[in-house]
Protein backbone atom coordinates (compact mmCIF):
# COMPACT_ATOMS: atom_id res chain seq x y z
CA UNK A 1 0.00 0.00 0.00
CA UNK A 2 1.59 3.47 -0.78
CA UNK A 3 0.81 5.46 2.10
CA UNK A 4 1.02 9.34 2.40
CA UNK A 5 2.26 10.63 5.98
CA UNK A 6 0.59 14.15 6.32
CA UNK A 7 2.19 16.64 9.13
CA UNK A 8 0.47 19.71 10.40
CA UNK A 9 3.44 21.55 11.64
CA UNK A 10 1.68 24.95 12.37
CA UNK A 11 3.88 27.97 12.46
CA UNK A 12 7.92 27.12 11.70
CA UNK A 13 10.82 28.99 11.11
CA UNK A 14 12.22 28.70 7.33
CA UNK A 15 15.82 27.90 8.00
CA UNK A 16 14.31 25.49 10.31
CA UNK A 17 11.95 24.21 8.20
CA UNK A 18 14.56 23.97 5.18
CA UNK A 19 16.85 22.06 7.97
CA UNK A 20 14.49 19.41 8.53
CA UNK A 21 13.65 18.69 4.92
CA UNK A 22 17.12 18.07 4.38
CA UNK A 23 17.61 16.16 7.12
CA UNK A 24 14.78 13.65 5.96
CA UNK A 25 15.91 13.37 2.67
CA UNK A 26 19.24 12.59 3.84
CA UNK A 27 18.14 10.03 5.78
CA UNK A 28 15.57 8.72 4.05
CA UNK A 29 15.48 4.62 2.45
CA UNK A 30 14.17 2.96 -0.06
CA UNK A 31 11.39 1.82 2.31
CA UNK A 32 10.78 5.24 4.00
CA UNK A 33 6.83 6.80 3.46
CA UNK A 34 6.52 9.39 1.71
CA UNK A 35 5.69 12.95 4.07
CA UNK A 36 3.44 16.38 3.23
CA UNK A 37 4.44 18.84 5.85
CA UNK A 38 1.58 21.80 5.96
CA UNK A 39 2.81 24.93 7.60
CA UNK A 40 3.05 28.53 7.79
CA UNK A 41 6.16 30.56 8.20
CA UNK A 42 6.63 33.89 9.50
CA UNK A 43 7.39 37.09 6.84
CA UNK A 44 10.35 36.04 5.02
CA UNK A 45 11.44 36.92 1.31
CA UNK A 46 13.38 33.48 -0.30
CA UNK A 47 15.75 32.96 -3.13
CA UNK A 48 16.25 30.08 -5.05
CA UNK A 49 19.00 29.09 -5.89
CA UNK A 50 19.64 30.85 -9.41
CA UNK A 51 18.03 33.51 -7.94
CA UNK A 52 18.46 37.35 -8.90
CA UNK A 53 19.11 39.87 -5.87
CA UNK A 54 17.90 42.39 -8.55
CA UNK A 55 14.30 40.86 -8.21
CA UNK A 56 14.30 42.11 -4.14
CA UNK A 57 13.33 45.27 -4.85
CA UNK A 58 12.59 46.53 -1.75
CA UNK A 59 12.68 44.41 1.17
CA UNK A 60 13.03 46.65 4.16
CA UNK A 61 12.61 44.95 7.70
CA UNK A 62 11.74 41.22 6.21
CA UNK A 63 14.60 38.52 6.06
CA UNK A 64 15.66 37.27 3.00
CA UNK A 65 16.70 33.58 2.60
CA UNK A 66 19.29 32.12 0.07
CA UNK A 67 17.17 28.58 -0.53
CA UNK A 68 18.08 25.58 -2.25
CA UNK A 69 14.79 25.16 -3.96
CA UNK A 70 14.86 25.91 -7.99
CA UNK A 71 13.30 29.26 -9.04
CA UNK A 72 13.58 32.54 -8.52
CA UNK A 73 12.21 34.79 -5.49
CA UNK A 74 8.95 34.35 -3.73
CA UNK A 75 7.26 35.86 -0.32
CA UNK A 76 6.29 33.16 2.24
CA UNK A 77 3.94 34.81 5.46
CA UNK A 78 1.05 34.11 7.61
CA UNK A 79 -2.29 33.45 6.32
CA UNK A 80 -0.23 31.43 3.36
CA UNK A 81 -0.81 27.71 3.07
CA UNK A 82 2.89 25.94 2.65
CA UNK A 83 2.87 22.11 1.69
CA UNK A 84 6.17 20.56 1.86
CA UNK A 85 6.02 17.62 -0.25
CA UNK A 86 8.60 15.25 0.44
CA UNK A 87 8.13 12.51 -2.19
CA UNK A 88 10.29 9.50 -4.16
CA UNK A 89 9.29 10.44 -7.26
CA UNK A 90 11.33 7.76 -8.83
CA UNK A 91 9.27 5.22 -6.69
CA UNK A 92 6.06 6.93 -7.84
CA UNK A 93 7.46 6.52 -11.31
CA UNK A 94 7.16 9.84 -12.35
CA UNK A 95 9.54 12.60 -13.95
CA UNK A 96 10.04 16.02 -12.68
CA UNK A 97 7.50 17.91 -15.44
CA UNK A 98 5.10 15.37 -14.15
CA UNK A 99 5.61 16.29 -10.57
CA UNK A 100 5.22 19.66 -11.56
CA UNK A 101 2.05 19.33 -13.46
CA UNK A 102 0.65 17.23 -10.75
CA UNK A 103 1.18 19.91 -8.20
CA UNK A 104 -0.13 22.64 -10.43
CA UNK A 105 -3.09 20.35 -11.09
CA UNK A 106 -3.92 19.79 -7.59
CA UNK A 107 -4.28 23.31 -7.01
CA UNK A 108 -6.68 23.90 -10.13
CA UNK A 109 -8.94 21.47 -8.47
CA UNK A 110 -8.87 22.26 -5.08
CA UNK A 111 -9.89 26.31 -6.48
CA UNK A 112 -12.76 24.27 -8.89
CA UNK A 113 -13.58 23.28 -5.46
CA UNK A 114 -14.66 26.88 -4.63
CA UNK A 115 -16.03 27.44 -8.41
CA UNK A 116 -13.18 29.67 -8.94
CA UNK A 117 -10.84 28.99 -13.03
CA UNK A 118 -7.64 29.07 -12.52
CA UNK A 119 -4.57 27.94 -15.00
CA UNK A 120 -0.90 26.64 -14.75
CA UNK A 121 1.37 28.69 -17.12
CA UNK A 122 3.89 26.43 -19.17
CA UNK A 123 6.31 29.61 -18.99
CA UNK A 124 6.06 29.99 -15.49
CA UNK A 125 5.26 27.41 -13.10
CA UNK A 126 2.68 27.87 -10.14
CA UNK A 127 -1.65 28.85 -10.68
CA UNK A 128 -2.85 31.85 -12.00
CA UNK A 129 -6.88 33.40 -11.76
CA UNK A 130 -7.19 35.89 -14.12
CA UNK A 131 -3.83 36.50 -14.85
CA UNK A 132 -2.96 36.80 -10.88
CA UNK A 133 -0.40 34.41 -9.31
CA UNK A 134 -2.51 32.75 -6.42
CA UNK A 135 0.02 29.78 -5.86
CA UNK A 136 3.80 29.24 -6.44
CA UNK A 137 6.22 26.25 -7.09
CA UNK A 138 9.76 25.98 -6.03
CA UNK A 139 11.26 22.40 -5.71
CA UNK A 140 14.92 20.34 -5.13
CA UNK A 141 15.60 17.01 -6.48
CA UNK A 142 18.55 15.00 -4.89
CA UNK A 143 18.74 11.35 -5.97
CA UNK A 144 15.33 10.91 -7.27
CA UNK A 145 13.57 12.61 -3.82
CA UNK A 146 12.29 15.73 -3.73
CA UNK A 147 11.39 18.45 -1.19
CA UNK A 148 9.93 22.06 -0.93
CA UNK A 149 6.40 22.28 -2.91
CA UNK A 150 4.02 24.96 -2.92
CA UNK A 151 2.34 27.53 -1.54
CA UNK A 152 -1.15 29.15 -2.01
CA UNK A 153 -2.40 31.98 -0.84
CA UNK A 154 -5.68 32.33 1.36
CA UNK A 155 -6.03 35.10 3.60
CA UNK A 156 -2.71 36.55 4.11
CA UNK A 157 -0.68 40.37 3.51
CA UNK A 158 -0.13 40.70 0.03
CA UNK A 159 1.65 43.53 0.36
CA UNK A 160 5.16 42.31 0.93
CA UNK A 161 5.18 41.09 -3.27
CA UNK A 162 4.97 44.89 -4.14
CA UNK A 163 8.69 44.74 -2.89
CA UNK A 164 9.73 41.93 -5.04
CA UNK A 165 9.28 40.62 -8.86
CA UNK A 166 7.48 37.51 -7.72
CA UNK A 167 8.73 34.32 -9.34
CA UNK A 168 11.18 37.24 -11.28
CA UNK A 169 8.36 38.58 -13.59
CA UNK A 170 8.32 42.81 -12.87
CA UNK A 171 4.60 43.67 -12.16
CA UNK A 172 3.24 40.10 -11.95
CA UNK A 173 0.26 40.52 -9.89
CA UNK A 174 -1.07 38.22 -6.84
CA UNK A 175 -4.00 37.17 -5.41
CA UNK A 176 -5.77 35.11 -2.75
CA UNK A 177 -8.78 32.84 -1.53
CA UNK A 178 -10.25 35.62 0.42
CA UNK A 179 -10.15 38.84 -2.20
CA UNK A 180 -11.71 35.62 -4.22
CA UNK A 181 -14.60 35.41 -2.32
CA UNK A 182 -13.43 32.26 0.10
CA UNK A 183 -13.83 32.52 3.68
CA UNK A 184 -12.13 29.49 4.70
CA UNK A 185 -9.93 28.65 7.59
CA UNK A 186 -6.51 27.47 6.51
CA UNK A 187 -6.92 24.08 8.20
CA UNK A 188 -9.92 23.52 6.31
CA UNK A 189 -8.38 24.67 2.84
CA UNK A 190 -5.01 22.04 3.69
CA UNK A 191 -7.86 18.99 3.68
CA UNK A 192 -8.86 19.99 0.44
CA UNK A 193 -5.40 20.18 -0.94
CA UNK A 194 -4.75 17.13 1.32
CA UNK A 195 -7.37 15.08 -0.76
CA UNK A 196 -6.38 16.17 -4.41
CA UNK A 197 -2.48 15.87 -4.03
CA UNK A 198 -3.19 12.14 -2.54
CA UNK A 199 -5.21 11.95 -5.75
CA UNK A 200 -3.07 12.77 -8.01
CA UNK A 201 -0.17 11.57 -7.26
CA UNK A 202 -1.99 7.57 -6.61
CA UNK A 203 -1.56 7.46 -2.80
CA UNK A 204 -3.78 4.64 -1.28
CA UNK A 205 -3.74 5.64 1.79
CA UNK A 206 -3.58 9.07 4.08
CA UNK A 207 -2.03 8.89 7.39
CA UNK A 208 -2.36 12.20 9.55
CA UNK A 209 0.87 12.57 11.97
CA UNK A 210 1.22 14.48 15.08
Amino acid sequence: MNTLRVRACGRVDYLKAMDDMRAFTDARTGNTEDELWLLEHDPVFTLGQAGKKEHLLDPRDILVVRSDRGGQVTYHGPGQLVGYLLFDIRRLGINVRQLVTGIESTIVDLLADYGIEAQPRPEAPGVYVQGRKIAALGLRIRKGRCYHGLSLNVDMDLEPFDRINPCGFQGLEVTQLRDLGVHEDLSCVASRLVNHLSGHFGYDRVSEMS
